[in-house]
């Protein structure tokens, strides 16, 4: 790996983390960071869709959107690929781990709609299409997907200690959830310089 690929995954995983840099994906990271677990499990799922996503979507704009001349079509054809990924995600989840897929809920299916996952198909694929290759573009998706799990799981943690904290009766809840949303993105900011 070049240091320039590594510079843009730490930047893809702290700096420019999807969620508290770029505000994707709010509504898992919101919805599921009540407990540790299902954080967890949210995270590893993005990841997973993230990652499988990027690479069908690379294929798919390269060998046949870009050579039928009909790459006005790729929004389209990555919701198709997300949201065959995240049904087949979900069948698996369903049979393999049905506490997990219980534990998720209706945040599962809203991976498909998730524009952190599509977002990023976007960035790799085609508007970076000229920087990555299909390896980078994995890596790169792979990172992002690694920044979300890393903050659904610092706000799961900090969620766990507020819910047991002294805090004023108007900012229990999901108030104290964006104020430490907010500390957090402010947090990762910082990073931002360091690398990329």
């Amino acid at each position: 790996m070049t240091a320039s690929l590594i510079s843009v995954m730490f930047a893809a995983i702290i700096s420019q983390n999807i969620v508290l840099s770029q505000y994707q994906g709010i509504c898992p990271f919101l919805g599921v960071s009540k407990k540790m677990s299902s954080a967890a499990g949210m995270g590893f799922a993005v990841i997973f869709v993230m990652a499988i996503a990027s690479v069908f979507c690379w294929l798919a704009y390269n060998y046949i959107l870009l050579p039928l001349e009909i790459d006005y079509l790729y929004t389209m054809a990555f919701i198709l690929v997300i949201a065959s990924l995240v049904q087949l995600l979900e069948m698996i989840l369903k049979r393999f781990s049905p506490t997990l897929y219980s534990a998720l809920g209706v945040y599962l299916p809203l991976i498909t709609t998730n524009c952190a996952i599509l977002g990023t198909a976007n960035s790799v694929v085609v508007f970076n299409a000229a920087t990555y290759s299909f390896v980078e573009a994995f890596a790169v998706s792979v990172a992002t997907g690694v920044g979300f799990l890393l903050a659904i799981c610092l706000l799961a943690g900090v969620r766990l200690k507020t819910d047991k904290a002294d805090i004023p009766k108007c900012f229990k809840g999901f108030p104290i959830t964006l104020v430490t949303a907010a500390i957090m993105a402010m947090a990762f900011a910082g990073f931002s310089g360091i690398l990329a």
